[in-house]
């Protein structure tokens, strides 16, 4: 990530047009950490030297940055070697991939294991994540590479295969076979993808399972479960949903912590198969069973339908055969479908498409991705519980435009499932960061405001009701929900609970019929009369470069300059400070500018200031300066002052406490009043760029805004000649602009 506002948003915009070419897809997925495998592997094939990733090095930095940091004992002992120095004919796969080659180490990481055994279910998912044709034999570089979703994009994530060690044994996942190391760089490559081992630290299965597939997850609490769980469970298997689930533990102390039978608390377990199956015994009854595995390779139900219990004897042989019953030690155990509802308390159900659970047929579905981000001071709002800034979060407009086939007999509506994550929280654990607690509202877009882009204000969220919501807002990675809505126009408001929360986060919208989900982004426009000015010449000229015209912008309040023989007290006044000052009584620099505005302030303007900053009077400059000379003469000068005593109105208006300052979710209205429309990416700039530690902006930095904002739109205007939104500039061009401005 950058470490200035200028490089985060110059990298935004370089993934937005990577996306537009369509990188990060399945097919085209992007380089993590801008290393290509194919060239890389080639590099070190020609060199006859192993691959060392400097990205991810073979130190204590990769393990952890608290418990397994560079402090930890645990870390003094650990030796990183490569397969071959640890087994003799090391294997990537042994015999195909399977849940069993999946056995968890010293890593509090069941969750992700879980995942991946769920995934091995799946061969199709499987080698999309593990790409096919990688060994230790042929054309062996110490080279791998794996596959993942990540936030909406697709990405190729390269490692070197020199792993953990302690005693020569593997420390974190390893396989039941020795020699098989898949599993094994699967879950480095993972780590990398998270800035260490330790940063994959608890979690929940679900993560791991939209991360291997790109699919979307909802819950099921046992409790609340619907009655046809069993039919939704494995419908879901039939179609290639990864499942997981839990048992709760509702004290910290207890968990990883076995019960009577076998099971444990607080520990990820997934779900590898769902059957029904014929007893042998006097009513020829039928027993549902579900199929477990815990990650750990070992520790197993002891109930009924465990490996050894008497019940297997109920069923013949080619049930069991069926079942692929086994008795072995290896972590994976049947038990009946009425004990799992009994002993499980929660289950996770991973779609690959949302319809799944639903109905038999399968449908495409429309599936929408939205990257958004909540700054501080700007659109980071929080809930509805802070009615002053809830209006300024991201807001996206959903259309359902198609209801749903009619044949389940419910009430016309559409069916949509809404999904919003926050991103990359993990990754930055060892920054200090936690998982905000966040939710999402839904509201119905009156119909005489339908097809309005316009970002909806504070005044309709205070008067209208929300059609729906999310259940609660709650510290997970993912807050997912299915509705059912008449068709029509919504407006999504995902949140955080708390405002001044700074993150980034994607929403996602999938849709059984044909709809559109985007954000509202408003259209970047002056909506002023336009004034021109010309210089002496009759021409507008900057820098060399010749435009046809240079107008002045005026809002429709603002008073217009009086002309010959109607000057006023206010413009004698201003002319005799003016001369007072002046360079030969004709023109004043960025210094003079600087005095005669303070002097001015103090007669006239009531504002709770220290005064004009010389940098924000170089910029008055610039804006007003037509002859191009960086120095302004009186005519100049009179309409700058009338557009700060404009300005100054605006800013009054916000600055309800006389502090000097008004809060920067306020300035979005300011600047609209000040007849500029913005979208919420330029907002968010504005916000980083003039907002103090305290979320407020002193009337300097509010009038230096305004005019660095004018000078842009001015000079944009000026070389886009046909009109049509776009400009092409040299570097020349740019710089001097920007430079300038």
């Amino acid at each position: 990530m950058p470490d200035t506002p200028s490089g985060f948003f110059c990298d935004r915009l370089i993934r937005e047009r990577e996306r537009r070419n369509g990188e990060g897809s399945v097919k085209k997925p992007l380089s993590f950490s801008g290393q290509d495998f194919n060239v890389l592997k080639q590099e070190f094939l020609h060199k006859k030297r192993l691959f060392e990733d400097e990205t991810f090095p073979a130190t204590v930095e990769s393990l952890g940055f608290k418990e397994l940091g560079s402090k930890s004992n645990k870390v003094k002992n650990i030796v990183w070697k490569r397969p071959k120095e640890i087994c003799d004919n090391p294997q990537f796969i042994v015999g195909g991939a399977s849940r069993t080659d999946i056995c968890q180490g010293d890593l509090g990481d069941c969750w992700l294991l879980a995942a991946i055994a769920c995934l091995t279910l799946n061969e199709k998912l499987l080698y999309r994540v593990i790409p096919k044709e990688q060994s230790f034999t042929d054309n062996y570089a110490g080279i791998f590479h794996f596959q993942f979703w990540s936030y909406g994009d697709w990405v190729d994530v390269v490692v070197d295969d020199r792993i953990p060690t302690f005693n020569n044994q593997l420390v974190f996942t390893k396989s039941a076979e020795r020699n098989e190391f898949w599993s094994a760089l699967l879950e480095k490559a993972y780590a990398k993808l998270h800035g260490s081992y330790e940063a994959l630290k608890g979690g929940n299965t679900t993560e791991g399972m939209e991360d291997f597939t790109g699919g979307v997850t909802e819950f099921y609490e046992m409790k609340e479960a619907p009655k046809e769980l069993y039919s939704v469970m494995r419908k879901a298997l039939e179609r290639g949903s990864l499942m997981g689930c839990s048992i709760s533990a509702l004290v910290p102390a207890r968990l990883a912590t076995r019960t009577g039978s076998g099971l444990v608390k607080g520990h990820a377990y997934s779900v590898t198969a769902v059957e029904e199956c014929k007893q042998n015994t006097q009513k020829e009854s039928k027993v549902q069973l579900v199929r477990l595995r815990n990650p750990w390779g070992q520790v197993e139900w002891t109930g009924p339908w465990s490996d050894n219990s008497k019940e297997w004897s109920t069923i013949s042989k080619g049930e069991k055969d069926k079942l692929q019953q086994q008795n072995a030690e290896d972590g994976e155990f049947w038990m009946s479908f009425e004990d799992f509802k009994k002993n499980y308390t929660r289950i996770e159900i991973c779609n690959l498409t949302p319809d799944a659970l639903e109905v038999e047929k399968l449908h495409k579905w429309t599936v929408s991705v939205n990257e958004g981000h909540w700054v501080r001071g700007c659109s980071a709002g929080g809930c509805k519980n802070y009615p002053d800034t809830f209006w300024t979060n991201p807001q996206y407009r959903l259309r359902l435009l198609e209801e749903d086939d009619e044949s389940d007999g419910h009430e016309a509506a559409c069916t949509f499932v809404l999904a919003l994550m926050q991103k990359n929280r993990r990754k930055e654990r060892k920054l200090g960061a936690n998982l905000f607690t966040i939710g999402f509202s839904i509201y119905e877009v009156p119909k005489e405001m339908r097809g309005n882009k316009q970002h909806m204000l504070k005044d309709f969220f205070i008067q209208t009701s929300s059609k729906a919501r999310s259940k609660a807002y709650i510290n997970l990675r993912e807050v997912c929900q299915r509705f059912r809505l008449s068709p029509g126009e919504y407006v999504i408001v995902p949140s955080t609970f708390e405002p001044h929360q700074e993150g980034d986060f994607i929403l996602r919208v999938f849709s059984e019929k044909r709809n559109t989900s985007e954000e509202i982004e408003n259209r970047i426009e002056a909506d002023h009369p336009m004034v021109s000015t010309e210089s002496s010449s009759g021409e507008h000229s900057l820098f060399n470069v010749r435009l046809v015209t240079r107008p002045f912008l005026l809002t429709p309040n603002q008073p217009v300059p009086a002309s010959a023989g109607e000057e006023s007290v206010e413009d004698n006044q201003l002319s005799a400070i003016f001369q007072q000052i002046a360079r030969d009584g004709m023109e004043i620099s960025a210094s003079a500018l600087r005095k005669v505005l303070n002097m001015m302030m103090v007669e006239q303007l009531e504002i709770n200031t220290e005064g004009f900053s010389l940098e924000s009077c170089r910029s008055m400059i610039a804006l007003m300066d037509m002859d191009g000379t960086g120095r302004l003469d009186l005519q100049e000068f009179k309409h700058l002052w009338n557009k700060v005593k404009h300005w100054q109105g605006i800013f009054k208006h916000y600055e309800t406490d006389s502090s000097g300052c008004i809060s920067s979710y306020e300035m979005r209205n300011a600047i609209k009043d000040a007849g500029l429309c913005l979208n919420n990416q330029l907002y968010d700039i504005i916000t980083m760029r003039y907002a103090n530690e305290s979320m407020n902006i002193d009337f300097d930095s509010f009038i230096s805004c305004l005019v660095r904002l004018e000078g842009m739109f001015r000079s944009f205007k000026a070389f886009d000649q046909d009109r049509d939104g776009m400009i092409r500039l040299s570097v020349l061009e740019w710089l001097q602009l920007t430079m300038y401005a």
